[in-house]
């Protein structure tokens, strides 16, 4: 979705689908509008063969700062089929992020709570401004982190992420890094030159090794050491069939 009033800027450029949340005057709160085009721009990233990598963004001094909360009071009076089948909107787009055979990468500014602490957690690598904030503030507001819990409970560990769930505290950008949910964090001088070189990395990778080494590295949850192996040996035989595997190794070997 482009241009009006759209919630969601997009772009392609040199390999890279870029998502804009962009309703800064909300600090781009999620609403079911934005979350329906995000559906929209990850099912694109999922069909176009332009697309190597995925990249989250936020307009504005923030990232996201969780749900429209305009939306979410009137959500009280609406009956609870109707409320589960909302919340399931933006489960599915998490599932959908890390279903995708394609890097998704945050690049985090400002605040990113709740909702928008569930997208980046959701995205398979984010990176920061070191006063970039990220939390799970929602049982502040009488409500519950319930869409990104399975997500975070995978990320940290479980006790620190009952602790964050239970009590509200908001990470900064070093304390999120530490925790497991940013790959990065860096002067927020350097963000975007920092993000740009990230991005440019994985759209310059082979498709097809980042395709399977994602959906490997997701597949092995949950595995036995046994049948962790034996996917990935099934992984690796499929790898060396692939024409970038083929092309990369002549390239090295002609040096």
């Amino acid at each position: 979705m482009t241009g009006g009033d759209a919630p969601l800027r997009v772009a392609l450029e040199a390999g890279a689908l870029t998502l804009t949340l962009d309703r800064p005057d909300k600090r781009n709160a999620m609403s079911a509008a934005l979350i329906e085009a995000l559906h929209a721009g990850f099912e694109r990233a999922d069909f176009d063969a332009a697309v190597s990598v995925v990249v989250l963004r936020g307009a504005g001094k923030d990232f996201c700062a969780g749900a429209d909360l305009d939306e979410l009071l009137a959500s009280a009076d609406l009956p609870p089929a109707d409320n589960e089948a909302a919340a399931l909107r933006l489960g599915t787009l998490f599932g959908r992020m890390r279903r995708l055979p394609k890097p998704v990468v945050a690049v985090v500014q400002g605040r990113a709570l709740a909702g928008g602490a569930g997208l980046v957690t959701a995205c398979d690598l984010a990176i920061a401004g070191e006063g970039a904030q990220i939390g799970y503030p929602e049982i502040q507001r009488g409500f519950v982190p319930a869409m990104v819990m399975t997500l975070l409970r995978r990320a940290v560990g479980e006790k620190l992420a009952l602790e964050l769930v239970l009590t509200g505290r908001v990470l900064t950008a070093p304390e999120a890094r530490g925790a497991g949910l940013l790959a990065r964090v860096v002067p927020d001088a350097a963000l975007e030159r920092e993000a740009r070189s990230l991005i440019s990395s994985l759209a310059e990778a082979s498709p097809s090794a980042l395709a399977l080494t994602k959906q490997l590295f997701y597949q092995l949850d949950g595995r036995s050491l046994e049948d962790g192996i034996a996917l990935g040996a099934r992984v690796n035989a499929a790898a060396r069939q692939t024409p970038d595997f083929r092309a990369a190794l002549a390239r090295f070997l002609d040096r």
